[in-house]
């Protein structure tokens, strides 16, 4: 049986290479988008993953394209809350509409998208939700607070929501990446970049795949067992 993966924010980046992994796998995966929509076509073209655009921060918005993607595929059986924004800032200057943005679309768009989806996975008896966070949430970082809190809130969302539904048959997981070689780290000023992969014990920034080969796992019958857990995949970068 064919099972269907919804990955937000999943035609660029992390979430690109996500939605490609469960498509491996076999699954029938849509993508979320917001913006970009020259981005969203070249992924659907080199992929033939279909994405569809929302605003993951708009519960309304959430719920209907959910009801849409179930009444064309018949269900919702993987998600993945990959959608994310960064406004960096140190505290003392932060702007109040930075903060609500990333808290909006980091974590409050997780539970729009697990709500719209929950009830469904609860009534078929499998489910599986995996909330991409970060290693910001789990050690903080200067000029992120408002990414950190975010990132860290998925983790205490996932435990809960792991409880709620172990015995319908939904796992809910995290999986924390550290510095991952996509568009936006590429970016960094070189100098930055060669401090950032002298912290990393492993001596290299991790690739996308790295990340979508590991909730492929996670979305997988072999992962029944698994649930309320956070996967640290960051080098050896942070420990605990």
């Amino acid at each position: 049986m064919t099972r269907t993966a919804l990955v937000t924010g999943g035609t660029r980046g992390i979430g690109a290479a996500i939605a490609r992994a469960l498509s491996e796998s076999g699954h029938q995966v849509v993508a979320t988008y917001q913006g970009n929509d020259e981005a969203a076509a070249a992924f659907t073209r080199d992929t033939g993953i279909p994405a569809r655009k929302w605003d993951v921060s708009d519960f309304e918005a959430c719920q209907q394209g959910v009801a849409d993607l179930i009444e064309e595929f018949g269900s919702v059986d993987v998600l993945v809350n990959n959608a994310g924004i960064t406004r960096d800032s140190t505290l003392h200057k932060m702007e109040v509409d930075d903060w609500n943005a990333v808290i909006t679309t980091n974590l409050n768009s997780a539970f729009n998208m697990t709500r719209a989806v929950i009830n469904g996975m609860r009534e078929a008896g499998f489910g599986r939700i995996i909330s991409i966070a970060s290693i910001n949430g789990q050690k903080g970082q200067m000029g992120q607070a408002n990414y950190a809190a975010a990132k860290a809130g998925l983790v205490g969302f996932t435990k809960s929501v792991a409880q709620e539904n172990a015995r319908r048959g939904v796992t809910a997981n995290v999986v924390a990446p550290g510095y991952i070689s996509t568009e936006m780290v590429a970016s960094v000023p070189e100098n930055v970049l060669e401090k950032i992969v002298g912290q990393i014990p492993v001596n290299r920034l991790g690739e996308a795949e790295e990340i979508g080969e590991a909730v492929a796992y996670l979305a997988s019958d072999s992962a029944g067992f698994v649930t309320g857990s956070t996967l640290s995949i960051n080098g050896g970068q942070y420990m605990f």
